[in-house]
């Protein structure tokens, strides 16, 4: 296997966010945790190498308001990725199970749509304490890592396109 990986074209993103442009569609909702997010989000694009002028932040009243608002700025923004940062905690109704599995499908389906890194940065968890460590305590802040995987995503998109685009010139070359 060894071998075969050895001999394999990979094309795969960086994390040099320099020049890129990115949205944050944050939840107001549990603010005291999507605060953290946020601001781990911010800090992983800026040492990323992404200029504050880069950086639009969207607040929205709660997760299930994310997907629409990451609708609108794609369809009036030139952003590179959208990171979406929300909480949901699971309390004692299906509420949270509704809200988790819309709010997941919605943006999955606007990143096929859409063709742009959307990352996905909401909690869903069954405590409030689960969600204090995922927001910077102990499991790391996942708003920081949802920035990553924005900047990895957009970095990927590119790759493929130039790697597309060196194909058809080759193709071209041969005709």
């Amino acid at each position: 296997m060894a071998d075969t990986l050895a001999r394999a074209e990979i094309i795969e993103g960086t994390l040099d966010a320099t020049g890129l442009s990115f949205a944050i569609v944050v939840s107001r909702f549990n603010n005291f945790i999507t605060d953290r997010l946020l601001e781990g989000a911010l800090d992983t694009l800026v040492r990323s190498g992404a200029r504050a002028e880069q950086i639009t932040i969207v607040r929205v009243p709660g997760a299930f308001e994310i997907p629409s608002a990451v609708s609108q700025v794609l369809g009036s923004r030139n952003v590179d990725a959208v990171i979406t940062l929300g909480c949901l905690i699971k309390g004692d109704t299906i509420h949270f199970d509704l809200i988790a599995q819309e709010v997941t499908r919605s943006i999955g389906q606007l990143a096929l749509a859409f063709e742009v890194p959307i990352s996905f940065g909401v909690l869903t968890t069954d405590t409030l304490e689960q969600a204090i460590h995922r927001a910077g305590a102990k499991a790391g802040n996942k708003g920081g890592e949802a920035a990553l995987a924005a900047i990895e995503q957009v970095r990927l998109f590119r790759a493929l396109a130039a790697d597309a685009r060196a194909a058809d010139e080759a193709d071209d070359a041969g005709k």
